[in-house]
């Protein structure tokens, strides 16, 4: 496959992990993937703790807001090739039709938007968070799944997932 893979993270409220998995897949992926991200029930902004881990990486976060998903649903939409759900909410909601057919998959990790406590604490709970979603998506990012038809592809993806 000559052109990147387009990736849809999916997740209820845009703010943290499918930001941050968004990020992470862009900068991993090496050009591979083309990786956006929406919400459910979108917050509206995404969360201060989010923009400072990402920023603390060497990401630029000047692009990134909490959108809808409506906005990569209906006829007029870009095409993706994955939607990926990062929250056990997401994963469970009847999701809109995607153009193109994507394959789907989950890979839950737990809420850095739930933490509480001192500032510190929330934000190495954010770090945590970020570690795992980026060791996960560098093992995606290893996988050579150009040329993978769906089933192929979607198998790859699952296994993941385990």
């Amino acid at each position: 496959m000559s052109r990147p893979l387009k990736v849809l993270v999916l997740c209820t409220g845009n703010s943290a992990r499918s930001v941050m998995a968004e990020a992470i897949l862009n900068s991993v992926g090496e050009g591979r993937f083309e990786a956006v991200s929406a919400g459910s029930q979108p917050k509206g902004d995404v969360h201060p703790r989010t923009l400072d881990v990402l920023r603390a990486k060497g990401i630029d976060t000047a692009g990134f807001r909490s959108k809808s998903w409506d906005e990569f649903s209906g006829p007029e939409a870009p095409e993706v090739d994955i939607v990926i759900t990062v929250c056990d909410n997401a994963a469970a909601e009847v999701c809109p039709i995607w153009p193109g057919h994507p394959v789907q998959v989950h890979m839950g990790f737990p809420d850095p938007a739930t933490a509480t406590g001192p500032l510190d604490e929330q934000q190495a709970y954010f770090e945590e968070i970020y570690a795992m979603i980026e060791s996960h998506l560098k093992k995606m990012a290893a996988l050579d799944l150009r040329g993978l038809g769906p089933a192929e592809l979607r198998s790859a993806l699952a296994e993941l997932s385990r």
